[in-house]
């Protein structure tokens, strides 16, 4: 079954025509060639091609340098135009000539754009976002990617084998659980598979050979969570196995490599319908001809180009020969086709977009006498150097941005996250910007009376149009740094099998402690079905099915000590019971501890909105879900009117130093003292820098106290902390020192606890 055209319910008046007069933005649409763009800054460029789509009345395809600049065009996009029609297209996340494939998630990715831009009716306002990369690589014809579709409805008939067949030709990986774009599981009577672009897997639900239901799951929990009618699949893979591929393969490849070729391990597995590791960059030997992105373009496509994207492709095409000529070298009888084969360079890039209307974008005005286009707008204002003056930022962001509304812009705050806009509003609001609103998107906000608002646009830099100032959070607070979030699964929990290697020792939480002996695919009620082998005293096993491996865990003692329990013995059992008594005693006496420390009290302090936001702002990271519960439950402490006595856990790197050091700030803008130890001078000096640039600024002294400290300085350190004119003290075990005395200690932050001596542990007792 063909994939069907695709009309989407998209019209001119969605964008807002404000930002260029109307025969300048009739001059972008609809010029053939090409057209230098000036005025034109990162975010403006995603306004631009919104409006620049529904103008024309069909697709624009976006050139980003990289996956950076196609995320963030990505994300502005949706906010200017949040119901226009898009797709994104990467480009291969391995390097050229890579012995690896390009991910699922990329190959699928990928895939699925093709199959979108094939159905897509020529007529319809759209845009196309892809990087560089993508645009010189050559990819599958169009006539194999529309041979590889196929729909499915409820209610038709489906033969499971033909359905297995046409998965595994098209790209599909045969798992145990589907988790990842392009697995597929047949369980009986149900068929798992995560299609291309597709938000969540899916699940067929047969009735013999009749498709009862078709369900989406969410893959972690492996439950339904909506159903669908019907269910449109593409291939997942560039590299289809087919008859004719399989043919065309074994005689382009040893066309290219000689007969001696024959053996090879990457000819023998196409021969045998297997995808290895890297045959994508054999992907000339596949097909007749390669085709490009062009190939399934209309023809009234328009290119918008980034201003680096012409240097990125430079860079990819350098890369490529790079990696050709080292492969080369390093095994002169490697089996690699050349890079035009793959990539198509300057020349035929050239040749390309020739075939399209053409509007090169640049940030900057043009030069006296350059020919183009202005969008007369700009890169916005960098507070950059009144955060390193140290003043007050927030002031003179309220003085710009009453500039701004004097000269009828409308104004908007981007911020990174869902967190950082709600704190951004509590900001701006202590600092007389209350009417700054949380905005979904563009088209509502200009369809308001509203001014100014706060947005989730992740820009690293905003801009100025004749009609909208953007403010970015970085404009602002400075530099943010991107970090990965981490799940939240216990770090000893198996996630996946292929985490474990055979003879490992595990835990099965109702079983004990075995061997792993490996994956099995058992036969089960007809069905192939992949099992975790536990192998337990006395040669008994049980087979775990993959998707119950959450049972399990790593054994953390010695393996080459520890006794495997028996299956079904009582061993185990005991133990668990011991430990549970063990447990409910330990439990007991902490509960005399915190029912004793209970009835103490302590001042309540409340760390307020105000300061404390603006404090919080400029933490250079998103927080983690785990670093705002330790945040939240330290700040509870603080004002519960009890001694607080939390210990904070985390591995390197994960922020236990922003959740001491917001617990300082608060503390110490109550006019209380707060005390830093650690174990060494070296960790010390670590945190007096870090505390000291975090509270540049703010009205409070920070000082240090370690051998490393002049005697001198050590001594106006000790007076200051007895008088109570330092704020914060960061030292080693000299803060320890029975000479130190404080004026009013609030609180006291202990790093790394374990390595200090009994005798300091003793004294850390008197603190507290």
């Amino acid at each position: 079954m063909r994939r069907r055209r695709a009309y989407f319910p998209f019209s001119q008046d969605q964008i807002d025509s404000d930002m260029i007069a109307p025969h300048a933005l009739a001059r972008l649409a609809e010029a053939p060639g090409a057209l230098d763009v000036y005025d034109c800054p990162r975010g403006m460029d995603a306004r631009l091609a919104a409006a620049v789509a529904a103008q024309r009345g069909g697709l624009v395809v976006f050139v980003a340098p990289d996956a950076g600049a196609l995320v963030a065009f990505e994300a502005a996009l949706q906010f200017f135009a949040p119901d226009l029609p898009r797709a994104q297209f990467p480009a291969w996340d391995c390097m050229p000539y890579d012995r690896v494939s390009p991910s699922p998630e990329v190959a699928s990715r990928r895939c699925a754009a093709l199959a979108w831009l094939d159905a897509l009716a020529p007529t319809t306002p759209a845009v196309l976002i892809i990087a560089a990369g993508a645009l010189m690589q050559r990819t599958l014809p169009r006539i194999m990617l529309a041979s590889g579709a196929l729909g499915v409805r409820a209610g038709q008939e489906l033969s499971p084998e033909r359905f297995r067949t046409f998965l595994e030709t098209n790209g599909y990986a045969k798992t145990g659980a589907v988790r990842e774009p392009g697995d597929y599981a047949f369980r009986g009577g149900l068929i798992d598979l995560f299609p291309p672009g597709a938000a969540n897997p899916v699940r067929l639900d047969l009735f013999g050979d009749q498709v009862e239901e078709i369900r989406d799951f969410d893959p972690e929990t492996q439950r339904s969570i909506g159903q669908r009618a019907f269910l449109d699949l593409a291939p997942v893979s560039e590299a289809l196995i087919t008859p004719q591929t399989q043919q065309n393969f074994r005689r382009r490849f040893l066309e290219a490599f000689g007969g001696e070729a024959g053996q090879d391990p990457m000819l023998d597995g196409v021969k045998a319908g297997v995808r290895r590791q890297g045959v994508e960059h054999l992907l000339h030997c596949f097909y007749d001809e390669l085709a490009t992105l062009a190939d399934y373009l209309p023809p009234q496509t328009v290119f918008l180009l980034d201003p680096l994207a012409r240097a990125a492709m430079a860079d990819r095409w350098a890369q490529a020969q790079d990696s050709f000529r080292t492969r080369k070298e390093a095994n002169p009888g490697a089996r690699i086709g050349a890079v035009d084969r793959l990539y198509l360079d300057a020349a035929a890039i050239d040749a390309l977009l020739s075939r399209f209307a053409l509007r090169a974008l640049h940030a900057e005005p043009p030069q006296s006498g350059q020919p183009g286009l202005s969008l007369q707008a700009r890169r916005g204002r960098d507070f950059g150097p009144e955060r390193a003056a140290g003043g007050a930022v927030f002031d003179h962001l309220a003085g710009h941005v009453e500039t701004l509304a004097a000269r009828d812009r409308r104004v908007v705050v981007a911020a990174w996250t869902e967190g950082s806009r709600e704190r951004l509003g509590h900001v701006l609001a202590d600092h007389g910007m209350e009417n700054f609103a949380p905005i979904p998107d563009w088209p509502s906000f200009a369809a308001g009376g509203a001014q100014r608002g706060v947005a989730i646009l992740p820009l690293e830099q905003g801009f100025e149009a004749a009609d909208l100032a953007v403010i970015s959070e970085q404009d602002i607070l400075g530099d943010r740094l991107a970090r990965p979030r981490k799940r939240r699964n216990s770090a000893r929990m198996i996630a996946e099998a292929a985490a474990l290697s055979v003879g490992d020792l595990v835990v099965h939480i109702d079983h004990g402690i075995a061997r792993y002996d490996g994956l099995k695919t058992l036969d089960v009620q007809g069905a192939p079905h992949d099992c975790l082998e536990l192998g337990y005293s006395g040669g008994d096993k049980l087979f775990l099915p993959v998707e119950n491996v959450e049972l399990i865990s790593r054994f953390g003692g010695e393996g080459e000590d520890s006794q495997l329990d028996r299956l079904g013995g009582t061993a185990w059992q005991t133990r668990k019971a011991r430990a549970r008594r063990k447990l409910r005693d330990l439990a007991v006496e902490l509960i005399k501890i915190a029912a004793e420390r209970a009835l103490k009290t302590a001042p309540r302090i409340d760390g307020g909105e105000g300061a404390f936001e603006e404090f919080c702002a400029a933490f250079p990271y998103d927080e983690t879900e785990d670093q705002l519960g330790a945040i939240a439950d330290v700040l509870e402490d603080l004002g519960a009117g009890r001694p607080m006595d939390r210990l904070i856990c985390g591995d390197v790197g994960f922020g236990k130093t922003e959740v001491a050091l917001r617990a300082a700030f608060i503390v110490a803008m109550t006019g209380r003292q707060v005390a830093v130890v650690a174990p060494t001078t070296l960790l010390s000096r670590q945190h007096y820098k870090t505390f000291s640039t975090r509270f540049h600024g703010w009205p409070m002294k920070v000082r240090q106290l370690s051998r490393l400290v002049a005697a001198k300085d050590a001594s106006l350190t000790r007076e200051g902390l007895k008088s109570g004119d330092i704020d914060v003290v960061i030292g080693t075990h000299a803060l320890l020192a029975k000479t130190i005395g404080f004026r009013d200690l609030g609180l006291l932050i202990i790093d790394e606890e374990q390595h200090f001596g009994v005798t300091h542990k003793e004294r850390l007792k008197q603190l507290r």
